[in-house]
């Protein structure tokens, strides 16, 4: 993965460059296309992107130095954006990079579609949108969706870098994660197909999720009741860990949100509101033995009371 951050770095400096043309463009699309790990990697860093995007330049490189040593990999490719300036930022707008819909950190959209069909954008989520005569096709490139489709003889698919999912008269979400895609059913059916692996076919029913990759299909389970919460402006949880909750919340707060690993299991349950991140962050401090440290209001890290 670190070669393939590494080659797609090198690609967003080469699109951006004054000479790049139709050329580099297409040959842009034939490596992202190449490997499953190119399309990774290249969703990779452009969330890095929108996650630091509208942080003030003296806050954003401190910000992501604290998040620890995961995040310093990443560090030379936020350099890049630095550099762009307005040139570059124009650039950014006619680059592959450009979407017929997306929402920043923090940010959700909903969209009537020309079929009447709803879709629902959750935080740092791209789409493209193309309807046919032979087809109704959403390409997600990063984030999550819910689709709730219209009736209308044309099938309608939503398109990942994993694989395709088929709508059977249904309200659904899509979700696009590091190399691999979930899919919740709300109501109805779809059908699920790898993209390396067109043979292999799933069908979910109401209530039920799966998450897969490019090459093989995973295990149904039962979604949760409140997958969708998010379309309501809600992160409702039952018994989560609070290391997964706090990595949940930071998908909705830009710069860093970090969990030390010493509070990491312990528990949390309710309802929270994912416009307000400063009052989640609040309620957790007066409900458990923890504490919010904060750098800026671009990095904050729970941690243990001391002495606790």
């Amino acid at each position: 993965m670190r070669n393939a951050l590494g080659q797609a770095v090198e690609w967003h400096v080469r699109l951006h460059d004054s000479q790049a043309d139709a050329t580099d463009q297409a040959a842009w699309q034939t490596w992202l296309e190449a490997d499953p790990r190119h399309a990774e990697a290249w969703q990779r860093l452009e969330r890095l992107q929108r996650r630091m995007h509208g942080v003030p330049a003296e806050l954003a490189l401190p910000a992501l130095e604290q998040a620890g040593q995961r995040r310093r990999s990443l560090l030379k490719g936020l350099a890049l954006f630095a550099g762009l300036g307005t040139l570059g930022w124009q650039g950014y707008r006619l680059s592959p990079l450009s979407v017929d819909h997306s929402t920043a950190v923090g940010q959700r959209l909903s969209l009537t579609l020309a079929d009447g069909s709803r879709l629902e954008l959750n935080t740092e989520t791209r789409v493209n949108i193309r309807f046919d005569a032979g087809q109704r096709l959403v390409h997600l490139l990063a984030g999550e969706i819910f689709v709730e489709t219209a009736h209308d003889p044309r099938p309608f698919k939503v398109q990942t870098a994993q694989g395709e999912t088929l709508a059977l008269g249904t309200r659904f979400s899509v979700r696009q994660q590091d190399g691999l895609t979930r899919v919740a059913v709300e109501q109805h059916a779809v059908e699920v197909r790898p993209r390396l692996a067109p043979g292999q076919v799933q069908r979910l029913e109401a209530g039920q999720q799966m998450t897969f990759s490019a090459e093989r299909l995973g295990t149904l389970q039962a979604a949760p009741d409140d997958a969708s919460a998010w379309t309501r402006g809600l992160l409702v949880v039952i018994d989560w860990r609070l290391g997964d909750f706090i990595e949940e919340l930071s998908r909705y707060r830009p710069g860093y949100l970090g969990c030390a690993e010493a509070v990491a299991g312990l528990r949390v349950s309710g309802a929270f509101l994912l416009d307000d991140s400063d009052a989640v962050l609040a309620n957790l401090q007066a409900s458990l033995p923890v504490e919010v440290r904060r750098f800026s209001r671009y990095w904050a890290r729970i941690e243990a009371l001391p002495g606790g």
